[in-house]
Parts: structure tokens; sequence; C-alpha cells
């Protein structure tokens, strides 16, 4: 099984993924998980893009494209993955298709996931992220202990991103309706879009989805 999950930030594409990661035993793929491994591992990828990132620049599509690939080679990948956050543009899910299609690991579905713009936003600004961990916790639905100490590590790290508060937020659509968005009309053009509602509980959701890749 070979997905992309696609939507706007917010709508919940790193939740589902890992659901689906534990129910199919496949691993879940993401650019800023790569980007992060490369560079902690001191490759020669993670030391090129170590400088676009120090120096404020975007990692730019062909190194992006090379790591991504390096990973999909991997022997993890071959009963099938999940792609979370890539592609973020149409020349990266035009090389996703090719290379992907050579290693004969071509996508099979691209899930949509639909929440409204007005929700997400609610979403995001209450979003709080453990520094030590990476646990996820959501002042309405999730919130973290009122200690402040996170429950999976025990550190007292839990904050609010800078990308997740408002005024940043709406940056992030821009960026999103320019770049990102085209790639809906795109893979729906391949035959591989398929949409859930993203606005409802993250169980029903997770088995909507299901039932769309089954």
């Amino acid at each position: 099984m070979r997905l992309i999950l696609f939507g706007a930030p917010g709508v919940g594409k790193g939740v589902q993924g890992n659901l689906l990661k534990e129910k199919y035993n496949i691993p879940k793929i993401s650019t800023g998980d790569i980007l992060r491994d490369n560079i902690k591992n001191d490759t020669p990828e993670g030391k090129e893009a170590k400088e676009y990132m120090n120096s404020g620049k975007l990692v730019p599509d062909s190194l992006i494209n090379s790591i991504v690939e390096k990973r999909l080679r991997n022997e993890d990948c071959k009963n099938g993955f999940i792609l979370d956050g890539y592609p973020r543009t149409v020349p990266q899910a035009e090389f996703l298709i090719e290379v992907s299609n050579k290693m004969d690991r071509g996508i099979e579905k691209v899930i949509s996931i639909e929440v409204e713009k007005d929700l997400i936003v609610k979403r995001l600004s209450s979003r709080r992220v453990c520094l030590s961990c990476g646990e996820v916790y959501n002042m309405l639905t999730d919130p973290p202990p009122e200690n402040g100490v996170c429950r999976t590590c025990g550190e007292k790290k839990i904050i609010q991103r800078d990308d997740d508060k408002p005024e940043t937020i709406e940056k992030r659509f821009e960026v999103y309706n320019k770049d990102t968005h085209p790639l809906k009309e795109f893979y729906n053009n391949k035959g591989l879009l398929v949409e859930v509602d993203g606005s409802g509980d993250i169980n029903e959701i997770h088995k909507n989805i299901i039932s769309l890749i089954e």
C-alpha cells in the first residue's frame, strides 16, 4: 500500500499517518523527519540541506527529491509507505511519479483530508508540542498536564510552535494555496485522488480512510 496524505496545514495528516502506519506496519515518511535524520547523521545531503536552512533559504526541490528517492529505496518501503508533507509542488509530484514507477513502487492513492479553514485555524492555534520528544497536545481536545510536564518523556518543555501562532497561520495558508493546493487537480487528473471529511472524530476519520483504500 503506497499512499500520499494530502491537505492544508492542520487537517490531521500526521495523526492519520501514524494510525495507518500502525495498522499496516509500513513506514510514514515526512520530509521534515528525513531532513532531520540526514542532518543528525551528517550525510552529504544533510550537510547541504543544513546550509540552506541555516541561511534561511528553502531547501530546493532537487535536494528534497534526492533525499526522498533514497528513502523510498530502503527495504522497509518494499511493502508500502505513507508520504506526509511530500510532494508540496507539482514539479515534486511529477518527479515522484516518475521515480516511484521506475522502482515499481508507484503511488496507489492520494488521500485528501478536507477541513474548513476556520476549524483548521482553531486547531493549529490550540496545538502544543513537547520540545524534548515531539509529543503533540491540543488545548481543546487533549491538553497537556496542568503541571506542564510531558506525559511521554517527563520533561517540562511543552510549547506553542511559532508556526502555530495565529499571526503566522495565515502565511502558511498563503504558501499552501500558492504552491501545494494545485496538486489536488494534478492528482485528480491522474485518477489517484480520493477525499475524506477530516472535521470529525479521529477514529471515525481513520475508519473512513480505511474504507477508501481497502
